[in-house]
């Protein structure tokens, strides 16, 4: 079985073929953690998350690493504005980002690394940019060269010649030229600097995420897949690829997939229009899995509008789904290629989302059915939070009331006290109505 992936690198949709034999890695943008995590931090671990599920489905050895990034011009502002160590700040945001992605149901990655904690793997990269002579240094900066990297525009189509200064660069006296960007700058924060051989400062954004992955899946080799969102496309992953190619003898990485934006009734989300919704907010009011539904609702590439509408419609599947998987006759689980094949198609998370809500009403007419569910629900993160209840438990609760209804027919109501107490102390709550008695399973 073979995964496609829409590939950025070459704007077309491609056979996935892992760089070495059986063995995946695979790397995606986190965070950069000064505030808490919004709906679109989430779509971008979720598809992560889904893409690695999918791969460990298919390949025996598959390494995610996933980072988070504690050292930036925003978190020193934040840090700045609230009166809090800066420390302090990251650690805090760290904390609530890696709970609400476990609320989601997302796969802890194989790494996470942190910039504070890669920093001497950092210098050691950029020193390897500049014995190659693809940097210089300038006014206690090392800055990235443009001219010594001629392939520079092959994930964003952009020329070097007819760049316009991306975000985030501004045009500095030291520079040798206005496009070319900052790989190490001078410090004056106590709290967020190091020493280094060109005087104590703080690594410049690109190069963080370049010498972290070079550092877990090592200098000279190449990485299998690199994600993020497509708002990093430039000028964050083409300098990436410009430096892990000035600092190695390899490829940097050979798939790319960018996800789509989150909008928010057709808005994209800005704190001046009051419309970012964080994670914790809304898992406060939310289950989670149905938030995690609601993220797959869009295909990965598309925006993804977040409306009442959005939630409405999760909400029904999930209860398609889980009124399926609540009652079952066994645990065991089974492999289902046809939906194997929905998700190896670039990852089609709506198609998925449709066929396993015609499953879910299959499988209530063929219990047949269910362990494929079981296994596709898994694949996609999806679990249920009722409880699960084996079918013969189901025939012997039916069994008991039938009884206490005949025994309440012929007026032996001794005999149906008794076999009420009998269904209480099994955990069982009787509701009798019009249309006859219904139960459900005490919490």
């Amino acid at each position: 079985m073979n995964l496609y992936i829409y590939n950025t690198l070459t704007n077309k949709k491609e056979q996935f073929v892992p760089h070495n034999h059986g063995e995946v890695n695979m790397y995606v943008c986190g965070p950069t953690v000064y505030s808490e995590p919004h709906i679109g931090n989430a779509r971008a671990a979720l598809i992560g998350d889904l893409f690695y599920r999918i791969l460990s489905e298919l390949f025996d050895n598959v390494t995610y690493i996933r980072n988070l990034t504690d050292v930036d011009d925003k978190i020193i502002i934040e840090s700045d504005k609230l009166g809090v160590d800066i420390n302090r700040l990251t650690e805090d945001i760290t904390r609530v980002y890696q709970a609400n992605m476990l609320k989601l149901n997302m796969l802890k990655p194989t790494h996470e690394p942190k910039v504070t904690e890669n920093i001497d793997n950092i210098i050691d990269t950029i020193q390897k940019i500049l014995n190659n002579k693809s940097a210089y240094i300038a006014d206690s900066h090392v800055v990235f060269d443009m001219e010594s990297f001629s392939q520079y525009g092959s994930l964003s189509n952009k020329k070097s010649e007819d760049l316009i200064d991306g975000a985030r660069i501004k045009p500095e006296p030291y520079k040798r030229n206005p496009k070319d960007f900052v790989l190490w700058k001078p410090s004056s924060h106590k709290s967020c600097g190091w020493d280094s051989p060109w005087g104590y400062g703080r690594p410049g954004w690109h190069i963080e995420c370049t010498s972290m992955i070079k550092s877990i899946i090592g200098n000279d080799a190449t990485l299998d897949i690199h994600g993020g969102g497509n708002d990093l496309i430039f000028p964050h992953h083409e300098n990436e690829i410009a430096q892990g190619s000035c600092c190695s003898s390899s490829d940097y990485c050979n798939y790319w997939f960018h996800n789509g934006i989150v909008l928010v009734d057709k808005k994209k989300m800005s704190k001046s229009l009051g419309n970012v919704i964080s994670v914790s907010d809304i898992l406060e009011v939310e289950n989670p899995i149905i938030v995690r539904i609601a993220l797959m609702s869009a295909h990965y590439r598309q925006p993804l509008n977040w409306t009442e509408d959005t939630m409405n419609n999760s909400r029904n599947i999930y209860e398609k789904i889980t009124s399926s998987l609540e009652i079952e006759s066994s645990m065991t689980t089974e492999r289902d290629d046809k939906f194997i094949d929905l998700l190896c198609d670039d990852l089609n998370t709506p198609n998925a989302l449709q066929y396993i809500s015609k499953q879910a009403r299959d499988a209530k007419r063929d219990s047949r059915v269910l362990p494929k569910l079981r296994h596709n629900c898994g694949l996609l993160g999806i679990k249920s939070n009722k409880i699960t209840i084996d079918k013969s438990l189901v025939d012997k609760i039916e069994s008991l009331i039938s009884l206490r209804e005949a025994a309440r027919k012929n007026k032996d109501y001794i005999e149906a006290d008794r076999l009420r107490d009998l269904l209480s102390d099994m955990n069982v709550a009787l509701s009798d109505g019009s249309d006859g008695v219904s139960w459900k399973i005490k919490h």
